[in-house]
C-alpha cells in the first residue's frame, strides 16, 4: 500500500477490453469528471478513473503525503482495476497532471504515453498557499465555488458547470479538506530538471486557450523531449468537460499517430 495514505484509492472502469488508460483528476473535481472521454474511450480501452486521496470516495491522508506517495495510490488502483504487470496510458488535469509524471518514473517500462491537460511549468506552484487558506477557512465546501475557477468565463455561466458544481460538491461528505491541503503541500515539492527532462514515453499538452496555466504550458512543452501540444480555443482548466468532442479527437489523433489505438 501507497505510504502514507490510508487504504486504497477508489477507481470506477469502463471497458472490457483493449489497452488500458488510467484517468487522474485535477482539484476540485474527482474521477467523474473523465465521464465523456470514460463513456467514449471504453469503446476500445479498459478505462480506470482514479479518486486521489481526499477526494471521492478515496480515502484519507497523513500530512507526510507526497506525490510519490499519490503516484504509488494511483498504480496500486490500476492494478486492481486490471491486472498487474500491465501498461497504461496515463491521463492528467491539473493535478492528475502533476501526479502522472511521478506515475511514469515509477514505472517508465509500463506508461505507454501520457497526456497532460490544464497545466503547465509553474515552480513552486506559488498558488497552492491561497488554496491551501480557502480550503483553511471554508473546509470542503470551498470545493463548489473552486470548480467554477476551472472552467471558462464563458462556460461557468452555464446550467451544465452548475451541474457539475453540485454534482463534485454532493459527495463532501466523503471528501477530506485536511487531505487536500496536504495533497497542496506536497505539490509545492521542488522538481528536478531529469522531473521533465528524462520523460522518454511519447507526450502531449492539451491547452484551453482560457487557461490561466495556458502560457504556462509552452514552457512545459519544452522541458519534455519531443512533447507535443494542442490548444482548445475558448476551453478553460477543465477542456476535457467543456470541449470533450476537441480534446477527445485530439487525444484519438496522438494515440492514432503512436500506434496506441487500437481500431488502426
Amino acid at each position: 500500500m501507497a505510504d502514507h495514505i490510508h487504504g486504497p484509492l477508489y477507481f470506477e472502469r469502463m471497458g472490457r477490453k483493449g489497452p488500458v488508460i488510467a484517468f487522474v483528476h485535477p482539484n476540485p473535481m474527482d474521477q467523474s469528471c473523465w465521464l465523456y472521454q470514460m463513456a467514449h474511450f471504453s469503446s476500445w480501452y479498459r478505462c480506470v478513473g482514479i479518486d486521489i486521496p481526499g477526494y471521492g470516495r478515496s480515502p484519507t491522508a497523513d500530512e507526510e503525503l507526497s506525490m510519490d506517495d499519490m503516484a504509488a495510490g494511483c498504480w496500486e488502483a490500476v492494478d486492481e482495476a486490471v491486472g498487474e504487470g500491465e501498461s497504461a496510458i496515463l491521463v492528467g488535469c491539473s493535478v492528475g497532471s502533476a501526479i502522472i509524471p511521478y506515475m511514469y518514473h515509477q514505472r517508465p517500462d509500463a506508461t505507454s504515453a501520457m497526456i497532460l491537460s490544464g497545466t503547465g511549468y509553474n515552480p513552486g506552484k506559488p498558488f497552492a498557499p491561497g488554496r491551501i487558506e480557502q480550503y483553511e477557512t471554508k473546509g470542503v465546501d470551498y470545493r463548489w465555488e473552486y470548480t467554477f475557477q476551472d472552467m471558462s468565463a464563458a462556460f461557468r455561466t452555464t446550467p451544465m458547470a452548475h451541474y457539475f458544481a453540485d454534482l463534485f460538491a454532493e459527495r463532501n461528505d466523503t471528501a477530506d479538506a485536511q487531505t487536500i491541503i496536504y495533497q497542496f503541500q506536497a505539490m509545492m515539492e521542488e522538481e528536478t530538471e531529469e522531473h521533465h527532462a528524462g520523460i522518454k514515453c511519447p507526450t502531449i499538452i492539451l491547452t484551453g486557450s482560457e487557461d490561466n496555466s495556458h502560457q504556462r504550458s509552452f514552457a512545459l512543452q519544452e522541458r519534455i523531449p519531443g512533447c507535443e501540444l494542442k490548444t482548445l480555443p475558448g476551453a478553460g482548466h477543465a477542456c476535457q468537460l467543456e470541449q470533450p468532442w476537441l480534446f477527445d479527437r485530439f487525444m484519438i489523433e496522438f494515440l492514432t499517430e503512436h500506434g496506441l489505438h487500437p481500431a488502426v
